[in-house]
């Protein structure tokens, strides 16, 4: 399968997530969705190594790379997310997280010395016009806060972080399985000592009004995941990230489809959830 399909595919993945995380949210928390998810994925493909694939794999220097992108996604990335979820909704937070290659751009810029032309200048502008308009509130809406868009875009910042790191052990190790697993369970892990260390695993409950949506939720999400590791250990960072990230246009459809009663899609949101896949193309088409 091409790699081009392979991380569209993954896209919309991400979207069908964000739209069942944000139906069971409404009776349990996040976290629960999150522990979930982290251990439906971590059990599935570590079953899948043990059964197919070689453990001594794991002594590969990319098993490094995938730990230090585990301990910034899935973990930080998908609560941040799971968090503007929450505040924001799907249909908005789905659009402020595809900035993710324009961060990627600026980190190239300063830890690579990249200097992007004029197109990567123009994507830019379309892309905080996109975040402009998808963060406007009208009068009547459900009530948010302006610096409640950081959780989406902090989850884009570190998301950008993690491809690099993915790319970097799959360059050494192209096992999509096993950068998976490393990653997913070093999440898992950190999950884990945090609830422990403070005393919350009881947010991990799961109601069962909930569990049908966080249950489905984890399956597609880890199979997302591996789709993610998939495309970019047979494609390039520059070309996969920005398909990677057409989840806002999928996120938007499925929002206006399956979340009419929990939120409302407006025209600037989908006019900004185009503007921002315009600007993520112009930026990569350099």
């Amino acid at each position: 399968m091409w790699p081009e399909v392979i991380a569209i595919l993954s896209a919309t993945g991400w979207a069908c997530d964000s739209v069942l995380v944000r139906l069971g949210a409404r009776r349990s928390n996040i976290l629960a969705a999150a522990f979930l998810s982290y251990s439906v994925s971590a059990l599935s493909l570590w079953m899948y190594l043990l059964l197919f694939s070689s453990l001594d794999l794991l002594w590969s220097r990319a098993t490094l790379y995938f730990l230090l992108g585990g301990c910034l996604q899935p973990l930080i990335a998908r609560i941040l997310f799971y968090v503007g979820l929450t505040r924001l909704g799907a249909s908005r937070a789905g659009p402020l997280r595809g900035v993710e290659p324009l961060f990627s751009a600026v980190i190239a810029v300063l830890f690579l010395q990249e200097r992007p032309g004029f197109l990567v200048y123009g994507g830019t502008v379309l892309i905080v016009a996109s975040v402009w308009l998808i963060s406007w509130r009208r009068s009547g809406e459900a009530q948010w806060r302006f610096l409640d868009i950081q959780f989406p875009l902090g989850a884009a910042l570190v998301s950008a972080v993690s491809q690099n790191l993915r790319k970097g052990g799959l360059l050494i190790l192209p096992d999509p399985f096993v950068g998976t697993a490393v990653s997913t369970a070093t999440s898992l892990t950190l999950l884990l000592i945090f609830l422990l260390a403070t005393r919350k695993m009881n947010l991990v409950r799961i109601e069962r009004e909930s569990l049908p949506f966080f249950g489905t939720g984890a399956i597609v999400s880890a199979m997302a995941q591996l789709l993610n590791f998939m495309a970019l250990s047979r494609g390039e960072v520059s070309v996969m990230v920005p398909l990677l990230n057409t989840t806002p246009l999928f996120t938007v459809l499925f929002s206006s489809l399956f979340l009419r009663e929990v939120e409302k899609v407006t025209l600037r949101i989908v006019l900004g959830a185009a503007l921002m896949v315009a600007g993520v193309v112009i930026i990569t088409s350099r």
